[in-house]
């Protein structure tokens, strides 16, 4: 059942007070917009206790006692990691017996919650520096500009779960993540304002040669399909096949602008999202 939303305590005395010249539950709740029987309980609470005030409510006792509270607090902030089944256990061998509801209950009292982990990049001093500036030299950039943006990224997906999500307690949450891994299927992509351009599967261990002939074979045909003006500009991010000499080289050759990209910067890139 739905908890019903707890009346303010001016409309509580004003219940008593339209009471006290006489106006019947019926027309107080018509009056204040209330159904009669809330009317009814605030007077009847009135009468028998003098006040509107909410009383003191018994409730049943707490099942994990205040040191087990910190107990299980102190434990989850040292390792936001640590799962119900483990604090579960721990009390257990400390002779409370409780579920794991009782534990997200009595964590949340405490202001912690289970939440993902959030992916962000690890950023250095130089990283931070680098995404101010191409911010600071973007910020009045037209809609337009961004519009005519052919974006662009390879991404991994994992074969046995290495990206499944971890869970946290605490009230904000992130882990400094790094590029690269293994034991996975690698994509290239790429997407503009107008619409998706094409996905290829990299069957091999990418390289700048491979790299090279994926944008030979795919680009172009995305930016055309795209219906790109003229003039568009190229994304993709400072990965060692994309700033080798012989890719720049490359891209120069084919008259493509490329916009100058921050290091460690993913998160900037609205591929990210798609």
């Amino acid at each position: 059942m739905a908890k019903t939303k707890e009346l303010s305590k001016d409309t509580r005395n004003k219940i008593v007070d339209l009471h006290q010249v006489g106006k019947t539950e019926s027309a107080i709740g018509k009056q204040l917009g209330l159904k009669k029987s809330t009317v009814g309980a605030i007077i009847r609470k009135w009468k028998t206790y003098k006040t509107t005030d909410n009383l003191p409510r018994s409730g049943a006792p707490r099942k994990i006692s205040p040191r087990g509270v910190k107990m299980i607090t102190r434990t989850v902030s040292k390792n936001p990691r640590t799962t119900r089944g483990d604090l579960v256990n721990d009390l257990q061998r400390a002779g409370t017996k409780v579920t794991k509801p009782t534990i997200s209950n009595t964590l949340r009292r405490q202001g912690l919650k289970s939440c993902s982990d959030r992916r962000v990049p690890l950023l250095k001093p130089v990283h931070v520096q680098a995404r101010l500036k191409f911010a600071r030299e973007h910020l009045d950039d037209p809609d337009e500009d961004w519009e005519n943006v052919i974006w662009s990224d390879e991404t991994k997906i994992e074969l046995f779960g290495k990206n499944s999500t971890r869970r946290v307690w605490r009230t904000k949450n992130t882990i400094p993540t790094v590029k690269h891994g293994g034991g996975n299927i690698m994509l290239w992509g790429c997407f503009s304002a107008k619409g998706p351009g094409r996905l290829i599967c990299v069957k091999e261990r990418m390289n700048g040669a491979m790299y090279r002939e994926i944008l030979s074979e795919n680009l172009l045909p995305s930016a055309s399909a795209l219906k790109m003006k003229r003039g568009w500009v190229f994304q993709h991010d400072n990965n060692p096949k994309h700033t080798a000499r012989a890719t720049k080289e490359w891209l120069r050759k084919k008259h493509f602008k490329v916009l100058e990209w921050p290091s460690q910067s993913p998160d900037l890139n609205p591929i990210e999202n798609l």
